[in-house]
């Protein structure tokens, strides 16, 4: 079915805080709308908006036709417990809550009630629109065309991350919603997984609207990006695709910036020529006062006259000034500043593995010989499953081997971003897991750190469990500035992070002068950092490429 989404004049705060107004939205069949903007300017609100999981605060959304179907996939891929691979696939194709419409209807037809004829066709429509018809056929294809090579019926809390993925991808190349909306659908994916996710999203019909912190990946797929732009409280929509944003991005904020400066000049110079001339306005009042004797009545009004005509000049430049459209300065944009705190230099052998070996599961890695000296920037690639976050387990000592040895060198201070960013997802509040794990920094201390990176009071005294994944990623970028590191290690460091903050991270690990070990999918990261080693793993073996 080919439908279209029309979003007219939505508002939406968190708060007291407005988050964006005025905004319209057109997707049609075939659009592919790339939304953008910093953490927190409102993007997954708007697409839970357009899902019809959240009421605007102003402004209405339409589906056209009202029967046509949308799906909705968040960022967080959620594992519930004792849902199956296969009851997964089914609650994110929508085809489970079809089936449990379509049974309902049923038992209307058996019952004999009311409208139970009109009820259960539009059921099965639904039903056969989102491919319940063959989904189980069909998903043992897709499944099995993406390596992941588990039983349908295995409790999703079972799987390993990689796999973990690979079903979310799956359940994506499943769908057939009439509009798809897909918030941060590249997490977690290898270079297969996003080539695939390209070739499914410019292979669609249907309008889609996506949210991605992957440049190379919003490059390839959108032709058309809106930006919620939270400094300016403006809502701006680009034609063409990505790169053309980012240059009719920069022509627009220097063009804005030259027009404030050229109005604040006019202004300013208008302000002065006013004050001028009523100075002398003053002037010539006193002087006529002081020198004209009583009986120069000609010099005195002469005098009169020209102040008079000071003074309506004067007037005249003000009401200038104020016939002036006034042009608002653009407001500066929040920027993360990001630096790495470096800690005394390590040995010049950093991490070793003698004939390592690991098993978790099935899965064994190894054996691995492999040594990092001192300053060396190692990117790490490989597929989801193929071993890469346990190769760094082991490097860091953090799992025990099934033989072999492993070791790190003397003087070496590990700062670690996560895959899971599982440093902050405890009960505990933000501000004293931090300060514990910055090795008892005061609150005071923290809070300033952390409003650096966009983490002020609303978020300091919040549970860290509570915290979004962006906003967890911040708190562990902060860490890293918070305490010297000389071994970084960075496991999908892009993955919830907005553009401006990525480009900040790649700034600061070009002056990061320490050993560097980077896991990461990003392709135009791995153009970005300096790397002087690639490891690739695969199937549990490590190659020096």
């Amino acid at each position: 079915m080919s439908a279209t989404i029309v979003a007219k004049d939505l508002a939406a705060g968190h708060g007291d805080r407005a988050l964006f107004s005025g905004l319209d939205l057109v997707v049609a069949p075939g659009d592919v709308v790339g939304l953008v903007g910093v953490n927190g300017a409102g993007k997954s609100t708007l697409m839970r908006i357009l899902a019809g999981l959240l009421p605007p605060e102003h402004g209405a959304v339409r589906l056209s036709p009202p029967t046509a179907t949308v799906g909705y996939l968040p960022q967080e891929r959620e594992r519930r417990t004792g849902e199956t691979v296969a009851a997964f696939l089914a609650r994110r194709t929508g085809v489970a809550d079809a089936q449990r419409a379509l049974d309902t209807a049923t038992e209307g037809l058996v019952e004999g009630r009311t409208g139970a004829d009109d009820e259960y066709a539009v059921a099965l429509e639904r039903w056969l629109t989102l491919g319940g018809a063959d989904l189980e056929d069909r998903a043992a294809e897709v499944v099995a065309d993406l390596g992941l090579s588990v039983s349908l019926d295995r409790p999703m809390t079972a799987l390993s991350g990689g796999q973990a993925a690979r079903a979310g991808m799956a359940s994506l190349l499943l769908s057939r919603y009439d509009v798809f909306l897909l918030d941060e659908p590249t997490n977690d994916l290898d270079l297969d997984g996003l080539e695939r996710l390209e070739r499914f999203v410019t292979g669609l019909r249907a309008g889609t609207v996506l949210v991605s912190h992957d440049r190379e990946f919003l490059a390839r797929t959108a032709n058309r990006i809106v930006e919620l732009d939270l400094a300016q409280q403006q809502v701006r929509a680009y034609g063409g695709g990505y790169e053309a944003y980012l240059a009719e991005r920069e022509v627009a904020r220097r063009h804005a910036r030259e027009e404030y400066e050229e109005y604040a000049e006019n202004v300013a110079e208008l302000k002065a020529r006013a004050l001028k001339q009523r100075n002398w306005m003053e002037k010539g009042v006193k002087n006529a006062r002081r020198k004209m004797p009583d009986n120069d009545k000609i010099g005195r009004n002469a005098r009169v006259e020209t102040t008079e005509k000071q003074a309506a000049k004067a007037r005249q430049t003000e009401r200038l000034i104020e016939r002036m459209e006034v042009v608002e300065e653009p407001r500066k944009e929040w920027e993360l500043r990001m630096e790495i705190a470096v800690a005394p230099r390590a040995g010049a052998v950093v991490a070793t593995l003698r004939e390592a070996v690991v098993r978790r599961g099935a899965f064994t890695l190894g054996p691995v010989d492999l040594q990092i000296g001192w300053a060396e920037r190692v990117a790490i690639t490989g597929a989801n499953g193929s071993g890469k976050t346990t190769l760094l387990a082991a490097l860091l000592g953090r799992l025990p081997l099934q033989g072999g040895h492993a070791a790190l060198g003397p003087g070496v201070v590990v700062g670690e971003v996560d895959q899971a960013r599982g440093l902050f997802l405890g009960e505990e509040a933000l501000l004293d897991a931090f300060a514990s794990a910055a090795g008892g920094m005061v609150p005071a201390e923290v809070r300033t750190l952390l409003a650096k990176f966009g983490l002020r009071a609303a978020h300091v005294l919040r549970p860290a469990a509570t915290l979004s994944p962006g906003e967890r990623t911040r708190a562990a970028l902060a860490l890293l500035q918070a305490r010297g590191v000389n071994l970084l290690v960075l496991d999908e460091p892009t993955n919830h992070l907005d553009l401006p903050a990525i480009e900040q991270m790649e700034s600061a690990l070009a002056s990061y002068p320490g050993t560097l070990l980077l896991v990461t999918h990003d392709r135009r990261m791995l153009e970005a950092v300096h790397t002087t080693r690639r490891l690739h793993v695969e199937d549990g073996k490590v190659r020096e490429v």
